[in-house]
């Protein structure tokens, strides 16, 4: 697998917590602050928001297939052509809810396989689709938590996929035909929480969590487990294994122990010689390129503020070199490899540009342009994202990205001539981070007429063991202060007006905002809070199912809800118990099916500000989760944001006009609060009456 991440393979369940229009005033929808005459074109939101007109790029196995998510009637669906013709391309999918976000190329080379939830509950289900009948097959049960386990060119017509149908709180492993859907469960599980398969669909290694929040993984030897590594907390984060050659007897891992950074070594299984493959000293390694008939690590990546690729083998060093000049001041991935090697997908990312596909052929040496995913973006004036090393007040230094307004910075050197609104933009997880690249949030701030300012504070993932544990026990502490320090480095710059910087974020994003109001009253003069926990008692005992084998990792980085002192931690830690020191205005987002941060932490918030008469604006979506994936309801949301984010900071705002459309918006609260809301909703409901 081309670019693979191995932090998300063993670690992903515990790192799941992680838009030309004129500027026109129209009546209802008063812009606060007119744009001065020749300011740069407003920036219609759905050209940053709305679907991309192509992503996600990959080759089939054998070359002949090139597939592509593209909206099909508005959806996103995956789309096929012919290696030899990419204009010939047809829709092969035919969601019509919430659009594929990903997909592969089965090893039969006529397939795509892909994971949909309903309505955003996430208990994912795997199809595949034929791409000579058209049809669709499932491959696991409605209802029950899937996903693929393994792929393996030795077994084209199968897939390994695990699933939560007969425990909802772990995970089985079943091997599927992928024409006929027929399942045949290979193992059942009693504990584990993560698992290695190999190329021949053999399960090798899995591990559980420990009482201490570490892990241990087991080898199997025929149906016998016996104990392999013992990982401790300190290490949780930033070591695993993490896969295969692909004949079984290497097993790559990241393993910080000893060290701070994630390392990559190699293990022969054969004799248990160890060896360092890659390390750096600033960040863990975090992406590889693998041989695709081998499975054998050829290149590696370390992304501290930017991604370093270091080549492995000298076979494609020269071939990491052309991606370099293609990639030019961006950066380059592969996003797929046929299995001969002679063509390679890449991917050309910038932050004042849209990602740009290209088509590598190795042989001949030439790198032929694709497709650009968002064109309607061409000719924009798009800002450039800075990356920046920020200090915090006990000494830790924080990688973090800021962006100005454009037109601000007429000497071009990441310098504003003069201290600007901002917004401080805080990521989610928080076990997560903000990377370089285009960020279609930023970019509408920025055109807006805001600073946007992205910190990866203590407890971020990617910059080794030492910052991730810092955040240990610290939300709403020190992780917080890390985010007073970086606006207070923002003022001190000159980029920040004090006295108008908001606070937004989803998922831990959110919960920052709601303590930025709460905890730190008058540093903020506004927040948005996206899915964020309002009470962390009641988020860990809320937390899905499928999470209690890992409840563990939460207690030791969040607080133990099952002690007395973890419960006060917890409790102090709450934005719900301080909303009486509310002074700023707050606008709270939520999905109704979210399965992480559920919709009773945003309800219980705003019915205890509305029983103490403290105004909130409250929108909620029926259909989504953990976050706005249909694009309708992520323009409407924004539509909202924006209007919100000019009353406070005084930019400039795109009317909401029509980007209501198709949306499940509601707004139990607070629609009064601000002007043309309520004239919008009225008309959007009236619009979807039959």
């Amino acid at each position: 697998m081309a670019n693979r991440p191995w932090h998300t393979l063993a670690l992903s369940a515990v790192l799941a917590l992680a838009g030309c229009a004129t500027d026109v005033t129209r009546p209802g929808t008063e812009t606060p602050a007119a744009a001065p005459k020749g300011a740069v074109p407003l920036i219609d939101r759905e050209a940053l928001f709305g679907n991309p007109t192509r992503t996600s790029g990959q080759i089939s196995p054998d070359g002949r297939w090139l597939g592509f998510i593209a909206p099909r009637d508005g959806v996103l669906n995956v789309w096929v052509a012919p290696r030899d013709n990419p204009a010939d391309a047809r829709p092969v999918t035919n969601d019509r809810n919430r659009g594929i976000r990903g997909f592969s190329f089965a090893y039969t080379n006529n397939h795509i396989l892909y994971a949909q939830d309903v309505g955003g509950d996430e208990n994912f289900q795997v199809f595949a689709t034929s791409l000579v009948t058209g049809t669709t097959q499932e491959l696991s049960p409605k209802g029950a938590r899937a996903s693929i386990a393994a792929l393996s060119r030795r077994w084209p017509g199968e897939v390994v996929i695990s699933h939560n149908q007969r425990d909802p709180r772990l995970f089985d492993l079943y091997r599927v035909d992928i024409r006929s859907g027929e399942s045949e469960r290979t193992f059942e599980n009693d504990r584990f929480v993560s698992f290695l398969v190999d190329d021949n669909f053999i399960l090798r290694f899995a591990g559980i969590q420990t009482r201490d929040g570490g892990s241990e993984w087991f080898r199997r030897f025929g149906t016998a487990w016996e104990s392999w590594t013992k990982i401790p907390q300190e290490d949780a984060l930033t070591t695993a294994p993490a896969g295969f050659s692909f004949d079984g007897n290497t097993l790559y891992m990241l393993d910080s122990r000893g060290r701070n950074t994630g390392a990559l070594f190699a293990i022969d299984l054969r004799t248990g010689e160890r060896t360092l493959l890659r390390e750096d000293a600033r960040a863990d390694v975090t992406g590889t390129l693998s041989h695709p008939m081998t499975g054998v690590v050829q290149a590696t990546s370390a992304t501290y503020l930017r991604s370093n690729w270091v080549a492995l083998d000298p076979e494609i060093e020269a071939d990491l070199a052309r991606l370099r000049a293609l990639a030019g001041d961006g950066e380059f991935g592969v996003a797929s490899r046929t299995l001969d090697d002679r063509t390679w997908i890449v991917a050309v990312s910038r932050s004042d540009a849209p990602t740009t596909f290209h088509i590598y052929d190795r042989d001949a040496g030439e790198i032929t342009f694709w497709f650009n995913t968002r064109p309607e973006l061409e000719g924009k004036p798009l800002a450039t994202m800075w990356p920046v090393e920020i200090p915090t007040r006990d000494g830790l230094v924080m990688p973090s990205y800021y962006t100005l307004p454009t037109g601000s910075d007429p000497d071009g050197d990441g310098r504003p001539d003069r201290p600007v609104p901002m917004v401080l933009l805080v990521h989610g997880g928080p076990w997560a981070r903000d990377f370089y690249g285009l960020n279609p949030q930023h970019q509408w701030f920025a055109n807006r007429g805001y600073a946007t300012l992205a910190v990866n504070f203590r407890g971020s993932t990617g910059f080794g063991k030492a910052f991730v544990n810092a955040g240990d026990l610290e939300w709403g502490r020190k992780m917080h202060d890390d985010l007073l320090d970086g606006v207070a480095w923002a003022v001190a710059q000159g980029i920040a007006q004090r006295d108008k910087v908001a606070i937004m974020g989803g998922s831990y994003g959110g919960y920052a905002a709601l303590a930025g109001v709460t905890f730190t009253p008058t540093d903020f003069a506004c927040g948005v809070s996206i899915v964020g926990p309002s009470n962390l008692n009641t988020l860990l005992a809320s937390i899905p199912p499928y999470w209690e084998p890992i409840k563990r990792q939460f207690a030791t980085r969040v607080g133990d809800p099952e002690t007395a002192e973890g419960r006060a931690l917890l409790e102090e830690r709450s934005p719900l118990n301080f909303i009486d020191r509310i002074q700023r205005p707050l606008l709270i987002g939520q999905g109704a099916n979210d399965p992480r941060v559920k919709q009773a932490e945003s309800d219980q918030i705003v019915r205890a500000m509305e029983a103490k008469s403290i105004p909130v604006t409250y929108v909620l979506f029926p259909d989504e989760g953990h976050g706005f994936a249909r694009p309708q309801n992520r323009l409407a949301f924004n539509a909202v944001a924006e209007s919100f984010l000019g009353n406070c900071l005084g930019g400039r705002v795109q009317p909401i006009g029509d980007d209501f459309a198709g949306s499940s918006i509601t707004v139990p609260n607070g629609a009064a609060l601000l002007d043309g809301l309520p004239a919008a909703l009225a008309a959007h409901q009236a619009a979807i009456k039959p």
